[in-house]
C-alpha cells in the first residue's frame, strides 16, 4: 500500500492586517476556522498526515484546537522562527520570518512522502483536495511538483490589496515562470498590481494564480536548503526579505532541475486577508452548507 500525502499548514503569519490570529478565527456555524475545513477536505481526499507550520508561542492555541483531530490523522506542530542562524552567515535581527519557502523547509524532518502545502487562511474548496491527492499518488516525483491553479480575477479582496503568484504555463499547462505580484486590486476595469506606486502595471484577470497550494516531492527540501543559504547570504542585512515558494520554484523550472504541472480548477476560493473579509467568508461557508458541500457540524458521526 503507497504511503499517504501529507498536508502542510503555513500558519506561522501574525495576521497583522486583519488585526489578530486570523489562522484560528471561528466562521462556519460552531466557530470552525477555515483550517478545519482544510483538515475535513483532507481527509476525505485520502491525505495521513497534517503538518502545521506556526510560531512556539502559538503553539498552546493551535494545540487547544486541533489535537483532537489525532484520532482522525497524524497530527503533527513545527516552528518557524523570525531569527535564524546560518553557519557562516551573520544575520541582522529580523522583523518577520525568512518567507514561505523557510516557512516549507522547517518541516524537512515530519515529511518524507509527497506533500501538499496550503495557507492557514485560505479555502480552496473540496474538489483542490482530491485533485491535489491523486497528483500526488500518481504523477508527483523527483522532478515534477504540482501546482492548483486558480483564476486571478477570482481571488481578489473588495477590502483592500492582495499579493498573489501569477502564473505563465506552456501549452501542456507547465509552469514556465511565477511572478509574485504586489498589492493587486481592481482598478476602473483593470487588474492592476503595485497600487498606488511607481511600478503600477496591468495584469490579465484571467490569469492563473498559485494560491500558494502546491503538490511537492520531499526532494524540495534539499532545493530549498540550498537556495535559501544563497538568498540569506545575499540579503543579510535585509530585516523583512522574504524567500517565496515561487523564487524556488521558478529557479528550478529555469534550470531544468523541475517541472510544474498546473492543475486548473473550478473550485472557489476565499480567504481572509483582512478583517472584513470574514463576513464573505462566513457567507460562503454557509451557500455551501446549504448546498450539502459541508454538513452544519462538520465532525458529526
Amino acid at each position: 500500500m503507497s504511503v499517504k500525502p501529507t498536508l502542510l499548514i503555513l500558519a506561522a503569519g501574525m495576521g497583522s492586517r486583519y488585526g489578530g490570529l486570523k489562522q484560528i478565527d471561528g466562521i462556519g456555524p460552531n466557530e470552525e476556522p477555515i483550517i478545519e475545513y482544510s483538515i475535513y477536505d483532507a481527509i476525505q481526499s485520502g491525505f495521513g498526515k497534517i503538518v502545521f507550520v506556526i510560531r512556539k508561542e502559538f503553539y498552546d492555541d493551535f494545540k487547544a484546537i486541533f489535537n483532537r483531530f489525532t484520532t482522525m490523522i497524524d497530527v503533527r506542530y513545527v516552528f518557524q522562527e523570525v531569527n535564524v542562524e546560518m553557519e557562516g552567515i551573520d544575520l541582522i535581527e529580523r522583523e518577520k520570518p525568512w518567507g514561505t519557502s523557510h516557512a516549507v523547509l522547517v518541516a524537512k524532518d515530519d515529511i518524507q512522502e509527497p506533500f501538499a502545502v496550503i495557507n492557514a487562511d485560505d479555502f480552496y474548496g473540496p474538489g483542490s483536495y482530491k485533485l491535489l491527492a491523486d497528483f500526488l499518488n500518481n504523477k508527483c516525483a523527483e522532478n515534477l511538483y504540482a501546482s492548483v491553479g486558480y483564476i486571478l480575477k477570482n481571488t481578489l479582496s473588495e477590502h483592500g490589496t492582495v499579493n498573489r503568484g501569477v502564473c505563465s504555463v506552456d501549452d501542456n499547462k507547465h509552469l514556465i515562470e511565477v511572478i509574485e505580484r504586489t498589492n493587486i486590486a481592481q482598478l476602473n476595469g483593470d487588474v492592476v498590481y503595485g497600487f498606488e506606486s511607481d511600478e503600477q502595471g496591468v495584469v490579465d484577470g484571467n490569469s492563473y494564480v498559485s494560491m500558494n497550494y502546491w503538490g511537492f516531492h520531499p526532494s524540495i527540501f534539499d532545493h530549498i536548503e540550498k537556495g535559501l543559504r544563497e538568498f540569506m547570504e545575499a540579503n543579510k542585512n535585509e530585516a523583512k526579505a522574504e524567500y517565496y515558494i515561487p523564487n524556488i520554484v521558478t529557479d528550478l523550472i529555469n534550470s531544468g532541475q523541475a517541472k510544474v504541472e498546473v492543475l486548473p480548477t473550478e473550485e472557489t476560493w476565499f480567504g481572509v486577508t483582512y478583517k472584513e473579509d470574514k463576513a464573505l467568508a462566513v457567507a460562503s461557508i454557509n451557500k455551501l452548507i446549504d448546498a450539502n458541500v459541508y454538513p452544519t457540524k462538520l465532525w458529526d458521526k
